[in-house]
């Protein structure tokens, strides 16, 4: 936002504001979800996703299922481990209004949406520590050679859901059993659908070969090679180190567990869902049960569309089971809002930044926007498209020659918020390694709140900073987590000029502390927007913080201390945020409570 203020609302303008859109308790129900409708969908797709209401015979029933889609024209392709049921179009479309009408008019139905195939957000391009600005450069590394004193990954998984996995000796150590998640015969090269071998078969595709975009442009517009995208992200995250060979992993201690979900012309919805249950330990129908559970998963794919109900399942159920979801911004340098799984709710949301300490010209940005850090840049922004122009400047990690099917393993930089992510999943699962009672939001709170201060220039957003390693994960010893578990993760959106409270129950005895520790991570550009207060259970209102027409700066991550000696500490708290002016929206991230 520029430094031009907005005027507040005199309290009658307000009142009347919200009576006009009161709706009586008798309103007809809304309608059932989809999300994203074809309308918000740029690309082509060829499945729906279909969620069935819980007691209905087609959430339970394989032959109902397929009966109901018979009768609207389509068929069942398969059924997901959440329940749902992929269903066949017959064909490539980019409108299928119609039948998903259908499906939303049926009382059966809970949700539908396409089935998006997620493409790998990088830049692909094309070894040594040397090379490695992005871990211990002072300007804009991320500061990792001194966290390795305390942490280096023992005893964590991370799940690598990209590509899959091509055979590299300064990986090998590395990678646990993973598993092929790409249904598609025809897209996995491999002459079968879901199978136990995640390998990487390569992702080449010739000019047009994925159809084309709703411009009626080529996808891809010119020949493609294989990226081998996955192998690049996973060695950023734990290549073997001190092996007198290649490059460092950040947390080199770690293992890698390699899901493929990305093949030819991308990935789809579906499959990647499946691949993120399946991680974090959840079960997947027809898979084998996952023995060595990711704490830590990284994607580094997506596409731009809303967070799909199918997405936010499968996150929600991999969070709830302990899971860190970290997820790359994408590469359009536009709003990471339109892009999915990016802005979805309780993911780590990664923005790239450039070797300066910029943000990378290519990334996405917003109010999303979690933490950022080192995607690098092949080449400037003013550059071709295509070519490399900076090397030097990039992300340096294990890679494959080969140009379509594998051939010598080598080392090679790309660009993209693609890298930038696995430096964050590889400092989650340092933290896991060092205390692994962290939660998620713990995780998250812990990177954002020991972040440092951008060291050159991001507009439009970049979450709390440039993540610091070393810092972060000292802060594991001195940081106390919440009293009890006192915390709520659950994404409350703060409307323009409205107000938004989240809750907390305790049944703490006794009164609270005359220091109450009131931790805060809210998303919100111009902060000095936002008043704050902690409501008590008997409703007295404690103020953490004023607006403040002069406080231009986004999102508001710290921890206030409160006298709050003389309120009784069982009940419910509240955080109260308001929107004083109008021009700027957000959400409560998080937020967390030390009564004693």
């Amino acid at each position: 936002m520029n430094g031009l203020r907005r005027t507040s609302l005199c309290a009658a303008a307000v009142s009347a504001a919200v009576l006009s859109v009161v709706s009586p308790v008798s309103a007809a129900p809304a309608q059932i979800q989809s999300q994203p409708d074809s309308t918000q969908v740029n690309r082509p797709f060829e499945r729906l996703i279909v969620g069935y209401k819980p007691g209905t015979a087609e959430a339970s029933s394989d032959s109902a299922a397929s009966d109901d889609a018979r009768n609207k024209g389509k068929s069942v392709h398969r059924r997901m481990s959440s329940g749902a049921v992929v269903v066949d179009l017959g064909s490539k479309t980019s409108n299928a209004d119609s039948t998903i009408q259908a499906f939303k008019n049926d009382p059966d139905v809970a949700f539908v949406e396409p089935d998006l195939l997620m493409q790998p957000l990088a830049d692909p391009n094309d070894t040594e520590y040397s090379r490695q600005w992005d871990l211990f450069e002072a300007t804009a590394g991320m500061n990792v050679p001194g966290a390795w004193a305390s942490t280096t990954g023992s005893g964590v998984t991370v799940a690598v859901i990209d590509t899959g996995y091509v055979a590299h000796s300064d990986l090998a150590s590395k990678v646990v059993a993973g598993y092929d998640f790409v249904s598609d015969s025809a897209r996995a090269r491999d002459n079968n659908g879901r199978d136990s071998n995640p390998a990487d078969e390569g992702d080449w595709v010739a000019r047009g070969e994925c159809g084309t975009d709703a411009s009626g442009n080529p996808v891809p517009a010119q020949d493609q090679g294989s990226s081998w995208h996955g192998t690049h992200v996973a060695g950023t995250i734990a290549a073997s180190t001190n092996n007198s060979k290649g490059i460092a992993g950040i947390a080199y201690d770690a293992k890698i567990q390699p899901l493929r979900v990305l093949a030819k012309c991308g990935g789809a919805t579906s499959d990647i869902a499946d691949a993120i249950t399946w991680a974090s330990g959840g079960t997947v129908s027809g898979v084998p049960a996952n023995t060595n559970v990711a704490k830590v998963i990284n994607m580094s794919l997506g596409g731009q569309s809303s967070c799909s109900t199918t997405y936010q399942n499968a996150i929600n159920g991999a969070i709830n089971r302990g899971t860190t979801v970290v997820v790359a911004a994408g590469n359009s340098n536009a709003n990471v809002a339109n892009f999915t799984p990016a802005n979805c709710s309780g993911v780590l949301t990664v923005a790239a930044s450039s070797r300066e300490g910029n943000k990378a010209f290519y990334s996405n940005f917003g109010s999303r926007i979690d933490i950022a850090a080192p995607g690098g840049e092949t080449r400037r922004g003013t550059d071709t498209p295509g070519t490399i122009t900076t090397p030097e400047n990039g992300i340096w990690s294990t890679l494959n020659a080969g140009a379509t099917t594998p051939g010598a393993e080598n080392y090679k930089p790309y660009q993209g918020t693609s890298m930038a992510a696995p430096h964050i999943a590889g400092l989650a699962a340092l933290l896991v390694a060092k205390k692994p009672s962290l939660t998620p939001a713990n995780v998250k709170d812990l990177i954002k709140t020991n972040s440092r201060p951008f060291p050159g220039t991001c507009s439009g957003g970049c979450g709390a900073g440039l993540a610091d390693a070393t810092k972060t994960v000292n802060a594991v010893d001195t940081t106390p987590p919440p009293s009890g578990g006192l915390e709520n993760t659950t994404d409350v959106a703060i409307a323009d000029l409205g107000t938004a409270e989240s809750s907390i129950s305790s049944s703490v005895t006794g009164n609270a502390s005359s220091a109450v520790k009131v931790g805060v991570d809210i998303v919100h550009t111009y902060r000095g927007d936002l008043v704050i207060d902690l409501i008590a259970p008997d409703g007295t209102a404690y103020r953490l913080k004023n607006s403040s027409t002069s406080d231009s700066a986004d999102n508001v991550v710290a921890t206030y201390t409160v006298n709050a000696s003389s309120e009784v500490a069982a009940g419910t708290w509240k955080l109260r945020v308001q929107d004083m002016y109008s021009g700027d929206t957000g959400y409560i991230n998080a937020w967390n409570l030390t009564l004693r």
